[in-house]
C-alpha cells in the first residue's frame, strides 16, 4: 500500500502534460523556466537548480501554494524575488501541500513574484500549486540563452551558511542557487538560462564513486529529472541555448572520501566521455556555441592534466566545419571560503564576473 504523499505525486505525474525550458500556460499568466515538468491546472513541479514560476499580480494580496515531492520526506526551499528584489528563502517542510503569504510593501500598481527552486534535483523536487494573488498577464523578451551543465559548484551547493550554519543541519540547507556563477552572470549580461547540474557527478566517475553505484551526467543529462528513473519523462530539448557552458571534472580529478577505493585519474576515459558527450549535445543543439571549463578547485599536477584533457577534446573537433570551434575557458584558482570546500555567494561572484565578459563577448559575435 503506498503512502497518501505518494499516491498524490504519482496521480501528478499520470496527468503530466508536456515538459518545457521557457514558456508560458494558456491564460498567460504564469512564466516556467529551467527544468519543470507542467502538470494540469497550471501546476508545475520544479526539478532543476534555480527552475522557476513567475506571475504578474496586482494589490498586496499573495500568498502561494508549495509542497515537497521526494522519494523520501525531507523539507526544501525556494528563494523569491518580489520586484525585482531578492526577498530570500522559504523553507517547504516535508508532508502536505503548505500556503505561503508574500509580504507585499510597496504601493506600486503592478507586481512581478519569481519562485526559484534553491535546492538542485538530486535534493528533490517543489510542486508549485497555484497562488491566491489576482494574476495579471505576464510576457518575456526573448533573449540569447545559456546552458550551464556542472556539479555542485554551478549547482552553488555548500555556498550558504547564513541560515544554517557549514556544520548544522542538512546539505540542501546551504545551497542557494539564486546567487551560483550562472545565474548570476546570466542576470549581470542579459540572458536567459538553464542550469543542468548535479552534486558529486563527473564526465566518467563521480566524487566518491567509480561509475558502479551512481550515474554520471552522460547517464542522467537527457532524462529531464537528472536521474536514470526510467519511469520519467526525457528531456525534450527546447531550450536550444546559443551557448552550453560545461564545468566538469572537480569530481573526476578527486581523490573521494579517503575510505572508498579510489583509483587513479584515467584521462583516457575522461576525454572519451567528454567527447562523446558533446557529440549527443551536437546532435540536439546543431547550431550552439560549446564552452569547456577547468576547476577553480583543482590545482598543482592535477590542473595540468586537467588543461591537457580540455585541450584533447576540444581537438577532437577542431576539424568539424559543421560546429562552431569549441571554446575553453580557465578559471582563477580559488581558496573556497564555502561549506566543506566549496566556494561561498562571494566566492561564486568572483567566479561570476571573471567568466561574464568571456561568454558575453562570444554572444556578441552570433
Amino acid at each position: 500500500m503506498f503512502p497518501k504523499k505518494i499516491v498524490l505525486l504519482i496521480s501528478f505525474l499520470l496527468i503530466s502534460i508536456i515538459s518545457n525550458s521557457q514558456t508560458l500556460n494558456s491564460n498567460k499568466t504564469f512564466l516556467y523556466q529551467g527544468r519543470i515538468e507542467k502538470l494540469q491546472h497550471d501546476n508545475v513541479i520544479l526539478i532543476g537548480t534555480a527552475s522557476s514560476v513567475s506571475f504578474n499580480f496586482t494589490g498586496n494580496e499573495c500568498s502561494i501554494t508549495l509542497q515537497s515531492v521526494d522519494a523520501y520526506e525531507h523539507h526544501n526551499y525556494v528563494q523569491l524575488v518580489l520586484d525585482g528584489k531578492y526577498i530570500g528563502k522559504i523553507r517547504i517542510e516535508k508532508g502536505a501541500v503548505q500556503s505561503f503569504p508574500v509580504q507585499v510593501t510597496s504601493n506600486q500598481k503592478e507586481h512581478r513574484l519569481e519562485i526559484y527552486k534553491n535546492t538542485e534535483a538530486q535534493s528533490g523536487n517543489i510542486l508549485f500549486a497555484g497562488t491566491t494573488a489576482k494574476l495579471t498577464t505576464i510576457s518575456f523578451k526573448k533573449k540569447k540563452k545559456i546552458e550551464f551543465i556542472g556539479d555542485s559548484i554551478t549547482c552553488g551547493a555548500a555556498s550558504d551558511p547564513s541560515d544554517v550554519a557549514c556544520d548544522k543541519g542538512e546539505y540542501m540547507d546551504h545551497h542557494n542557487s539564486y546567487y551560483a556563477y550562472g545565474p548570476r552572470l546570466s542576470r549581470t549580461i542579459g540572458v536567459d538560462y538553464l542550469m543542468s547540474s548535479v552534486s558529486g557527478i563527473g564526465m566518467y566517475r563521480n566524487w566518491n564513486d567509480e561509475n558502479k553505484d551512481e550515474a554520471i551526467m552522460p547517464d542522467v543529462y537527457q532524462n529531464l529529472y537528472l536521474t536514470k528513473d526510467a519511469s520519467k519523462p526525457k528531456y525534450d530539448f527546447a531550450f536550444q541555448p546559443d551557448i552550453i557552458s560545461i564545468a566538469l571534472g572537480t569530481n573526476d580529478f578527486s581523490g573521494g572520501d579517503g575510505k572508498k577505493e579510489r583509483l587513479p585519474f584515467n584521462p583516457e576515459k575522461y576525454v572519451s566521455n567528454y567527447i562523446n558527450f558533446i557529440k549527443m549535445l551536437y546532435k540536439h543543439n546543431p547550431n550552439v556555441q560549446i564552452v569547456i571549463t577547468n576547476s577553480p578547485m583543482v590545482g598543482g599536477e592535477r590542473a595540468v592534466v586537467f588543461e591537457d584533457c580540455l585541450n584533447k577534446v576540444k581537438a577532437a573537433f577542431d576539424t568539424d566545419k559543421t560546429h562552431k570551434t569549441i571554446q575553453i575557458f580557465k578559471f582563477k584558482p580559488m581558496t573556497p571560503k564555502g561549506c566543506s570546500g566549496h566556494p561561498d555567494v562571494e566566492d561564486h561572484k568572483v567566479l561570476a564576473d571573471e567568466y561574464a565578459p568571456f561568454l558575453k563577448s562570444l554572444l556578441h559575435e552570433k
